[in-house]
């Protein structure tokens, strides 16, 4: 939802990648962040061993709780200097189609 909300801006407002990316981070932070911690509250009493025969739910409840975390993280943190990265190899690649066109 980043990378599109990111598109949006660059094409409606004429913004920069890294200006669009930054706005739709701002914008998709809340919503991301709610869902993400959801899910992670859901799955805690899982990832403690609660309940009858936690303990055999419990390496289950931990690798939910811990691919949650590293997905948030990549969707924070990852995603928009890939987006940004990839905007900039685009361009270059774009321009050289450009002057070998000619």
């Amino acid at each position: 939802m980043m990378v599109d909300f990111a598109l949006e801006a660059e094409r409606r407002q004429g913004l920069d990648p890294k200006t669009s990316i930054h706005q739709a981070c701002m914008i998709r932070f809340r919503p991301i962040m709610m869902t993400t911690m959801a899910a992670l509250l859901g799955a805690l009493p899982i990832a403690m061993g609660l309940g009858a025969g936690g303990e055999a739910r419990q390496s289950l409840g931990i690798t939910v709780v811990g691919g949650l975390i590293f997905s948030q993280l990549m969707t924070l943190y990852i995603t928009p200097v890939f987006y940004v990265y990839l905007d900039r190899l685009n361009r270059r690649l774009t321009r050289g189609k450009k002057a070998a066109a000619r």
